[in-house]
């Protein structure tokens, strides 16, 4: 099989049907997102999907388009995007790890594999996704940070900021929560957790995250660039409330930078018939 490392499949290969009929895969994706323009495939731009789709069609050059879970922006790290494919190739889940790590590059690493339902799209499938923002309280850059996290220099007071987190709970209209790129109709979202985290390691850094059934377009940046403002003092106390009444861009504060943010975690809804994941 060129491209890969596909030790101790044969022996699996016959237990799964003829090589001919189509089966689904779903793998677990983490990357760096610092040299790539975002996730979804892009004419003339490294994206992370068209790497995956390289290393996959190096082994299948039949397998299907990729059906990722989420479209992370340029510079979006992620630790579990979901990634479903089709193929014909009866490898099981521990040879698709293994064989398309060897095709990626080191920014990128499936992570687990398993079987799942031909057609299974993990996009349909998402139940709740979180999203971990880490900030870098420091005067000077650091370059250990530099591309992982939002170095902020400005004196916050992260009592308004927790604050404001309780306002944005539940389920509401977040119109005015998006870029302008987003054009979707319907904007309503329901927030499970929105918590600010100081890092034990070092005290300099803190993180947020949150958890929802899903997330508009810089929903997350917009929300944690306006507890910055808020924390600052850039933005009044209540800025969440009057925008989600207001629906208007214009009442939240400044959208945080790419290289903070990582989708940590994607709760699936999975088919009946799935295959255990490798590793387990």
């Amino acid at each position: 099989m060129p491209g890969g490392d596909l030790e101790g499949t044969s022996d699996r290969a016959s237990d799964e049907g003829p090589a001919t009929a189509m089966r689904g895969v779903l793998l677990e994706v983490a990357y760096r997102g610092t040299p790539f323009a975002g996730f979804a495939i892009q004419k003339e731009a490294r994206t992370v999907e068209g790497e995956l789709r390289g290393a996959i069609a190096a082994l299948d050059p039949r397998a299907s388009t990729t059906r990722g879970v989420s479209r992370t922006d340029a510079g979006v790290h992620a630790e579990a995007q979901r990634v479903a494919f089709d193929t014909t190739l009866p490898i099981p889940a521990r040879g698709w790890v293994l064989a398309l790590n060897k095709n990626l590059p080191d920014e990128i690493a499936v992570r687990r594999a398993r079987a799942v339902d031909v057609g299974y799209n993990p996009r349909f499938a998402s139940s709740w996704k979180r999203y971990r923002y880490r900030l870098l309280f420091d005067k000077v850059r650091d370059p250990a940070h530099w591309d992982r996290a939002w170095r902020v220099g400005w004196e916050l007071s992260l009592e308004l900021a927790r604050a404001e987190c309780a306002s944005i709970l539940g389920t509401h209209d977040f119109a005015a929560f998006r870029s302008a790129g987003d054009e979707r109709e319907n904007t309503e979202r329901t927030i499970r957790s929105l918590v600010i985290e100081a890092d034990a390691r070092d005290p300099r850094l803190y993180s947020v995250a949150i958890e929802g059934s899903a997330f508009l377009y810089n929903m997350v940046r917009i929300v944690v660039g306006s507890l910055v403002d808020v924390a600052r003092g850039h933005l009044a106390p209540g800025a969440f409330a009057k925008a989600l009444a207001s629906k208007d861009r214009r009442d939240l504060g400044q959208t945080a930078p790419p290289e903070g943010l990582c989708l940590e975690h994607v709760e699936l809804e999975l088919p009946s018939g799935a295959g255990e994941p490798w590793p387990g």
